[in-house]
């Protein structure tokens, strides 16, 4: 538990450190969604991550409306897929689903900054891998 929490404020850490360094705009969530139901779902997604955690990164929510079966929501941070559900067209608790998917997300983020922090990197640097 000791190292989960030490690692965790690494992350934190070097992630605010190479922020500034970058000048990237952080903190936005896009919204790439076509139907009612992924609407609803972007805005519980949305607010669900910023009352929860700092905006240290951006996300794009996409979604695929199909007629028989619903539609097909996903989550991507830095251009690679971390979330993926079909939505039927008839959800009643979409709001759950929603806040289930944010915390779903936030936990993968905080995983794969783990993962970036951890890795080896001595040959080469971390955009040839």
């Amino acid at each position: 538990m000791n190292r989960f929490c030490l690692a965790f404020i690494l992350v934190l850490c070097t992630s605010a450190a190479s922020a500034s360094e970058e000048d990237e705009m952080l903190g936005f969530i896009i919204d790439d969604t076509i139907s009612h139901i992924g609407h609803d779902f972007y805005y519980a997604f949305s607010e669900r991550l910023r009352a929860t955690s700092p905006m240290d990164f951006n996300l794009v929510v996409r979604e695929r409306p199909s007629a028989r079966w619903g539609s097909l929501v996903t989550v991507e941070f830095q251009q690679r897929l971390v979330y993926r559900r079909f939505l039927p067209p008839n959800t009643v608790e979409l709001k759950d689903e929603a806040y289930d998917a944010a915390d779903w997300v936030r936990g993968q983020i905080v995983q794969r900054k783990l993962e970036a922090l951890l890795q080896d990197t001595t040959d080469l640097e971390r955009d040839e891998l």
